[in-house]
């Protein structure tokens, strides 16, 4: 297929104007020096003569009084600043409820490396106490165009994964599977600013096999700018890892062994001089466990009423490994390469049966499912900076290669009936190649601009039927962008820019159906943001977004694994496109963190799945599929809170309501408003000796469709934690659900002439006892260049992911 050769062309005129705008940004490194050392120091207060962590330490050149490289400390006051010019500077030392301290230091070429030993500063009197509470408001953060969770504060994350930390993020909600949604939406997942092919295929797994210890941050960014792409109408989720840069060999081990599932994780790292090595294996298993499934089928066509009642079990298992290898080396103070590997296996399956009874009729259905997804990901980056503080210039590339699988095999069995058998088998191919150039120029302390180009190239392929059709996909973007940020005065930053995008789309479903379409969009972007006074602020934002539909909604292959409810994708799909407008209010008092964000989102060409009565094979049977189903429009606030009652103690909640209707006047459709709502509450207190304790609670509100309900659920859990070791290892205990044994999900759609509902009873109840080990040199604070990368976050995927087929009892 050749619809992609407009887009590569569009890429590379957008690429040469890049490279000669900027020509006089030389990549060879011109005469910058190749001479740089690292400047370590340790803070400590005067009085205790503790280490004072989270310190800010700032690195100004003497001769021209600019800020230079600065860091913050870490739990032992210990700061190491990387790559520093040979100079004479002044070392400042800030921390609320202390004198600023300021130290001489000078490097040469002979010497570059300077440790400064510790250095002590002093409390103001009168503000003891809130130097004790200030550790706590590192836990959030928030920033001019997002809302930041350190989870490297939050002791009671050991031993847990990903999807443990997104539970406690401001603004997320995530249900039993692990799926994550932001305000009722679904949002892009990306692993520090980058797409993951484990991600686009199962966010929920892949949470799954991130270690919470390896986590250094969570970014939610409800209002994404043009940099990024427009993809994603709920938002983005930027997981940010632990940069290991220390000299030597360090490394960790997690491991949790339980009732419902085992994890187990090794990574180790390497660094000398300029160069550094790390490399990651994760491995997943999930017992197979009885889903008991009550499924209800009521179909009427040409006046014919049919009914199915199905009342059986699954039971499914999950097994995934995922390994990584990455290599970062630095040429000089200014260009710098790297290089990523990812290998993903995740594979969902098990077999079942129901006694069904259609129309009074008994019969019984023996049942098995496989789905396996395979992913690669090879990222090839380049940054340049210079010696202006802030410019910056990189290119990267990507390679995205996946191969799913699903197969399954339905027996139906009758008395004096022959056995029934219905086989299917559906592989599909995903090949995506990226590259896309950046370019940050600050004109002073106060504007910066961004500015890119980028092009995103995929083709899927999705054998689908026993007779050789094929899916067969091209979806090609190009895109540029261009983002001013500024100060309007000393309390107002705005940030705003512009996006636009060029899609061409071809294919071929089936034998039968040809589809040639592009379009061309401008997506606007901007942020306000006002600080009422210190620690307040308030912010206001606007952008537009797109949500193309994924594989997973576009692959016309019919999954009959339920004969009676089969699943197929609609390759006709258009892209959703939103307008959201949001105001957030953010402050810091006495300790306590409150933020509180209310938004409105308009969007067009809604994607919802839809049930619709047919006939196969003179079967009755409700086909789920997926529409364009109409126009949204959403009002909507979310509300979270921190409270310190002691200092070692801290609970948090976090409450978000959104409305739901879908319009369409074209098609009749009305669903009224409907409040959709999420709730989270957390207790957690660290006890003397290396002991933490943690209680918390997740209640999810009825979610609605244009055609259906999904029961209100909530499940809830604790955990209890000991340091050991020399505070090197973690050992604890977790429980999920320890009183409930199952977990009761009920849904129901309901059509003009069809009904269809499922009752699930899922075994939540399990036991865990984790283990946590960090060995070597570590020094997770050291001072790290910021790396740029492909960012593909623009498929709308499927809501579900991870929950393995609810439908089929594959709850993990």
């Amino acid at each position: 297929m050749k619809t992609y050769k407009k887009p590569i062309i569009l890429l590379f005129i957008f690429l040469a104007t890049a490279f000669n705008a900027s020509a006089q940004f030389s990549l060879g490194g011109g005469t910058t020096s190749t001479v740089t050392g690292r400047i370590t120091a340790i803070i400590m207060d005067s009085l205790t003569k503790k280490p004072v962590d989270y310190a800010s330490i700032s690195l100004i050149k003497v001769k021209d009084n600019k800020s230079v490289n600065g860091g913050v400390t870490d739990a032992k006051g210990k700061v190491v600043l990387q790559n520093v010019v040979p100079d004479e500077y002044k070392l400042t030392v800030g921390f609320m409820g202390y004198k600023t301290r300021t130290l001489n230091v000078k490097t040469t070429p002979e010497k570059p490396d300077h440790n400064t030993g510790i250095i002590y500063i002093s409390p103001i009197a009168g503000n003891l106490k809130e130097v004790e509470i200030t550790g706590q408001k590192a836990l959030i953060e928030n920033k001019v165009d997002k809302l930041v969770y350190n989870a490297e504060q939050d002791i009671t994350n050991a031993g847990g994964d990903a999807t443990d930390v997104m539970r406690k993020v401001p603004m997320l909600s995530v249900d039993i599977n692990g799926n994550v949604q932001l305000r009722g939406s679904s949002v892009r997942v990306l692993i520090n600013g980058k797409p993951s092919g484990t991600m686009a295929n199962s966010v929920a797994d892949a949470l799954k096999m991130i270690p919470a210890e390896q986590i250094k941050s969570v970014e939610v960014i409800t209002s994404p700018s043009a940099k990024y792409d427009a993809e994603g109408s709920g938002g983005i989720i930027n997981i940010i890892t632990k940069k290991k840069t220390a000299e030597g060999v360090s490394g960790s081990i997690n491991t949790t062994v339980g009732t419902r599932s085992n994890n187990g994780n090794f990574s180790l790292n390497a660094k000398t001089g300029r160069l550094s090595v790390n490399g990651n294996l994760g491995l997943n298993q999930a017992y197979p466990q009885n889903s008991k499934v009550v499924t209800f089928n009521s179909a009427t066509i040409d006046g014919v009423t049919n009914t199915v009642l199905q009342d059986g079990y699954s039971k499914w298992s999950r097994v995934g490994y995922n390994g990584s290898f990455g290599l970062d080396y630095d040429v000089n103070a200014y260009n710098n390469f790297s290089t990523t590997v990812k290998m993903n296996r995740f594979s969902n399956g098990g077999p079942g049966s129901s006694d069904i009874l259609r129309n009074g009729i008994a019969s019984t259905n023996f049942r098995d499912m496989d789905m396996s997804f395979n992913n690669l990901d090879w990222n090839v980056d380049y940054r340049k900076t210079s010696k202006k503080e802030g410019e910056e210039f990189s290119v990267s590339a990507q390679l995205s290669t996946g191969r799913n699988g699903s197969d399954f095999t339905n027996r139906f069995t009758s008395a004096g009936i022959p056995d029934v058998v219905i086989l299917g088998h559906n592989t599909g191919k995903n090949n995506e190649y990226t590259l896309q150039t950046d370019y940050t120029y600050p004109f002073s302390k106060t504007t910066t601009l961004e500015t890119g180009l980028k092009g995103i190239f995929r083709n899927i392929i999705s054998d689908y039927d026993q007779s050789a059709q094929d899916f067969d996909y091209d979806q090609n973007v190009a895109a540029a962008y261009g983002v001013m940020g500024f100060k309007l005065s000393k309390k107002i930053t705005v940030k705003a820019g512009l996006r636009a995008e060029y899609t061409k789309i071809g294919g071929l479903a089936g034998n039968t159906f040809n589809f040639d379409n592009d379009y061309f969009n401008l997506f606007p972007s901007m942020v306000i943001s006002q600080t009422l006074k210190a620690m307040t602020t308030l912010k206001l934002s606007y952008n537009r977004r797109v949500q193309r539909p994924s594989l997973f909604y576009l692959n016309p292959f019919r999954n009959e694994s339920d004969v009676f409810n089969p699943m197929e994708g609609n390759p006709k799909l258009s892209p959703e496109l939103s307008d959201n407008i949001e105001l957030g209010y953010s402050t810091f008092i006495k300790g306590s963190v409150i933020n509180v964000s209310m938004f409105y989102r308009n969007t067009q060409n809604v994607i919802e799945s839809a049930i619709r009565p047919i006939v196969d094979n003179g079967i009755s049977k409700n086909l789920t599929t997926y529409i364009n189903v109409g126009t949204s429009q959403s009002y909507g606030f979310n509300v979270f809170g921190s409270y310190n009652p002691k200092p070692k103690w801290t609970l948090m909640a976090n409450l978000g309501l959104n409305t739901y209707e879908i319009n369409n006047a074209e098609n009749n459709i009305n669903t009224g408003t409907f409040l959709n709502y999420t709730a989270f509450a957390r207790s957690a207190y660290a006890l003397p000796g290396g002991w933490s304790t943690e209680l918390w609670g997740v209640l999810n509100a009825p979610k609605r469709t244009f055609q259906g309900k999904t029961d209100m659920m909530y499940f809830y859990g604790g955990a209890v934690k000991k340091e050991i070791l020399k505070k090197k290892a973690t050992i604890g205990l977790n429980v999920l659900n320890p009183i409930n044994r199952d977990l009761n999900i009920k849904t129901t759609n309901t059509t003009a002439n069809s009904i269809q509902r499922t009752d699930i009873h899922y075994p939540l109840r399990s036991f865990g006892l984790n283990f946590s080990y960090n060995f070597g040199k570590i020094n997770y604070n050291a001072q790290s260049k910021k790396k740029k990368g492909i960012n593909n976050d623009d498929l709308k995927k499927d809501e579900q992911q991870g929950a393995g087929q609810m439908g089929g009892g594959g709850l993990k």
